[in-house]
């Protein structure tokens, strides 16, 4: 038994001509040892020699951390136990963001549109309309 992995390596991912999104290759035991050696430079993860680190899906990450950031400063300085449910929400909202690629360029969409309904509803001071979680 051979094991095959599905992959849409961003840098080589050709893009599907009906839906424009990377198309996954299929590949082989072979490439393990390549695995093994990006493993070896997992140390330059997020330092300026970080080969990804410049690509738009990881610069989306890291500013998606400040944002988180501050919009939780906003929630802890409006926090009350009328808009607990709300806070709650607004804290999970991450984990609505799944995936890689452009898997978790879908999922942030709908994440940021339950995000901004949300903080609607915590800036207006009503009741909660939206599921706290799911």
């Amino acid at each position: 038994m051979r094991l095959y992995l599905h992959l849409a390596p961003p840098l080589l991912a050709r893009p599907d001509k009906v839906t424009g999104e990377p198309k996954k290759m299929t590949v082989g035991p072979w490439i393990f040892p390549l695995f093994r050696l990006l493993a070896k430079f997992k140390f330059l993860r997020g330092t300026a020699l970080d080969p990804f680190g410049y690509s738009k899906e990881r610069r989306t990450e890291r500013a998606l951390v400040r944002e988180y950031e501050t919009m939780l400063e906003e929630v802890l300085a409006r926090l009350n136990g009328e808009n607990h449910p709300i806070a709650v929400g607004l804290a999970a909202i991450t984990e609505k963001i799944r995936g890689f690629g452009h898997v978790k360029m879908r999922h942030l969409k709908a994440a940021k549109a339950d995000e901004a309904a949300l903080l609607d509803q915590l800036r207006a001071g009503v009741a909660p309309l939206l599921k706290a979680a799911e």
